[in-house]
């Protein structure tokens, strides 16, 4: 039995597929959401739609990372995926703005937990100097979701209908929850869950030793959420029909790049790698502002796919090297609320400075890459600092 087999088990794997369906699922409505919170009134709302989302999930962090700590990581990656079960549900029944945004609001959590599980669960199972990797792997299979997604969704509300594609997403859910049910706990000292679990206290908040990859993250995810809220609109404007092909672009690029760039932080270290892929978030943040054509903003979206791929798992394996080795929920969990900052607060002022003019889409995508900018020269100036 090699080495890689006896890291890569089947319950490795189980978590990579159940990420897959878990992230296609909820993924493959935001190209569609835009115009459905349109026929409901909402045109002028449309930053709410993944900043909402953004929010729950940031606030769910504190006690996802706490109970994956207390009661296991299995259970907090099976809550999140019930949670998109029953939320894809409930979105054909919505008549009024304010039950749309109440949903996007509680469909957040799923992202708040089940994440933050299989993050914890690959760092139980898989050695330091091979986490990067691992990773890369895991973020591969959330990538292929990703990228099926939106085009799933794209093609199943243009043959069948808004009520079809929320009722897939939910199988899709359905499925992750199955596979989830099959994996073993890794946590060793396990506890019952007990009601207090759910009090957070300050020291649950935030894990100070991992600040420094929040800061990148936060920096960094401003352009995702940029991306999220204005490519069906971008898409649009350059007589694209179907706006789930825009984010397959974008998730097909990171998935390409996804396992090698976790490798090449294992081998090269996290801050090298980090500093080239932020830097390049800047400058494909650039491009799509200037695009002119399809092309042009095919070609900017793709770079920012490679960007962003490389960086989220290099991320995340710096964070859980920094972690303390009893608190590992909890540092994962603190990388990923500043994740949600970023990108909810890329969404919502994004969609405020576009606001419904497609002449603003260049100044909005200027303060994306300018954000990305800032977090290079941190990355760049990281060693003087320490010295300092």
């Amino acid at each position: 039995m090699t080495a890689t087999n006896k890291i890569y088990t089947t319950h490795f794997w189980l978590i990579c597929l159940s990420s897959l369906l878990f992230f296609a699922s909820f993924n493959m409505l935001i190209p569609e959401l835009p115009a459905f919170l349109t026929q409901l009134g909402g045109a002028d709302y449309k930053g709410l739609i993944i900043s909402l989302f953004t929010v729950t999930a940031m606030l769910s962090r504190p006690f996802s990372g706490k109970l994956s700590d207390k009661i296991g990581r299995v259970p907090v990656m099976m809550l999140g995926a019930v949670v998109c079960v029953v939320c894809s549900l409930f979105y054909p029944l919505l008549t009024t703005l304010n039950a749309f945004f109440l949903l996007r609001l509680v469909h957040g959590f799923s992202t708040g937990f089940t994440p933050t599980g299989q993050a914890a669960y690959l760092s139980d199972i898989i050695p330091s100097h091979r986490r990067g990797e691992a990773m890369g792997y895991l973020g591969t299979a959330s990538g292929i979701g990703m990228a099926s997604g939106p085009a799933i969704g794209g093609l199943v509300a243009n043959q069948f209908g808004w009520s079809a594609l929320f009722y897939l997403s939910s199988f899709f859910a359905v499925l992750s929850v199955i596979i989830l049910w099959s994996t073993h706990e890794t946590l060793k000292e396990k506890q019952r869950f007990h009601v207090s679990m759910l009090k957070v206290k300050g020291k649950d908040l935030f894990e100070p030793l991992v600040w420094e990859p929040c800061l990148v993250m936060v920096l960094a995810t401003y352009a995702y959420g940029t991306m999220f809220t204005l490519f069906p609109d971008l898409g649009v404007h350059m007589g694209i029909q179907n706006k789930g092909i825009l984010f397959t672009w974008f998730t097909v690029a990171s998935l390409i790049v996804r396992l090698a760039g976790g490798k090449v932080s294992d081998h090269y270290g996290r801050i090298p790698v980090l500093r080239v892929s932020v830097l390049c978030i800047a400058i494909a943040m650039v491009v799509i502002g200037l695009a002119q054509n399809q092309w042009m903003l095919i070609a900017g979206i793709v770079m920012y796919g490679f960007a962003h791929g490389t960086t989220s798992p290099t991320l995340l394996a710096w964070a859980t090297d920094l972690s303390d080795e009893h608190h590992k929920g909890r540092g994962v969990a603190s990388l990923y609320i500043f994740m949600e900052l970023g990108i909810g607060t890329g969404a919502f002022l994004s969609g405020w400075l576009y606001h419904n003019e497609s002449s603003n889409f260049f100044f909005t995508f200027m303060v994306s890459s300018t954000l990305a900018g800032i977090a290079f020269v941190f990355l760049a100036i990281r060693p003087l600092l320490a010295r300092a």
